[in-house]
């Protein structure tokens, strides 16, 4: 994916939902998918700048919120079944099973 076309997307669900077509491992892991949006949004200087450089501008809110990129992801997900990750079914049946031993409890 291009980091310009990735910029002229106008919202984080736009965002989202393109990094989790593009990249189908990152539906499985939210640092996965932040780490990505990250670096789209932050685009070609994110190649020449520091790690002191990167938190000035976490700490200064120059990023899109974690939280805001987590709810977006999870929203799109409950909308659209085809962008669940692999580990969804598996944790769906852990649920299932827990819930069935506490029933026969």
């Amino acid at each position: 994916m291009e980091i310009d076309f990735f910029k002229t997307l106008e919202t984080n669900k736009d965002k989202v939902e393109l990094l989790l077509l593009d990249y189908p491992r990152l539906r499985d892991s939210d640092s996965k998918l932040i780490a990505n949006f990250w670096y789209y949004e932050i685009g070609e200087s994110f190649n020449n700048m520091t790690a002191p450089e990167f938190l000035k501008m976490f700490a200064d809110g120059k990023l899109t919120n974690t939280e805001t990129i987590r709810r977006v992801r999870q929203k799109l997900q409950e909308e659209f079944p085809f962008l669940r990750g692999e580990n969804y079914k598996e944790r769906q049946k852990a649920g299932k099973d827990t819930q069935q031993k506490i029933i026969n409890l």
